[in-house]
């Protein structure tokens, strides 16, 4: 099949368009954020990319703590508006209707409607280019209950988590494989 060659860019899709909130209980904030992902398992470790204009990027710098919140596929307007406002002038998770609550390890709050949350702390600012990427460990990951099923296995599928690709926003679909199926061995009868 033919392809076409674009200049180089951003093109790395879909991505998890994350719920980033920071600050503390008592002064929070919300952003969202596309740049991010896992970069090592143990110890388990992540990544934000953030603009040094936007608002949140002082917040993080100082407490070098923040939380990256999976949204669902129905509060995909929040995640839109999180990411197109800023903080400096308005409380977007009043706007939104989001919940800030306490986090067990770090000082930003969790947001209660996201399934899932994962605690991060800074452990390295790298500048970039037009973004500065935080590196943190995951300190704490907090899963809702009714995902984890009775042997404790999480089953994110039922999340109805949110995805971004290319400007658009996609609810996440079935379950089509899991890891090792495409060598595992099938039982002998």
């Amino acid at each position: 099949m033919a392809k076409l060659t674009w200049k180089a860019g951003a093109l790395l899709a879909p991505v998890p368009p994350a719920l980033v909130t920071c600050g503390t209980m008592e002064h929070p904030n919300v952003l969202t954020i596309g740049w991010t992902g896992i970069v090592c398992t143990h110890p388990a470790m992540t990544y934000i990319s953030v603009r040094p204009a936007r608002h949140s990027y002082g917040i993080i710098e100082q407490s070098r703590e923040f939380v990256i919140n999976l949204p669902t596929s129905s509060m995909a307007k929040a995640v839109d508006f999180c990411g197109m406002r800023t903080g400096a002038k308005l409380d977007k998770l009043a706007k939104c209707r989001l919940t800030p609550v306490p986090a067990e390890t770090v000082a930003a709050p969790l947001i209660a409607e996201c399934p899932v949350s994962l605690e991060c702390k800074v452990t390295e600012m790298r500048p970039l280019g037009s973004h500065t990427m935080f590196l943190a460990e995951i300190t704490a990951v907090q899963v809702e209950e009714r995902l984890v099923d009775s042997k404790g296995k999480l089953n994110l599928q039922q999340a109805g988590l949110l995805a971004y690709a290319h400007g658009e926003y996609f609810a996440l679909g079935r379950k089509c494989g899991d890891f090792g199926f495409s060598v595992r061995k099938k039982p002998r009868r």
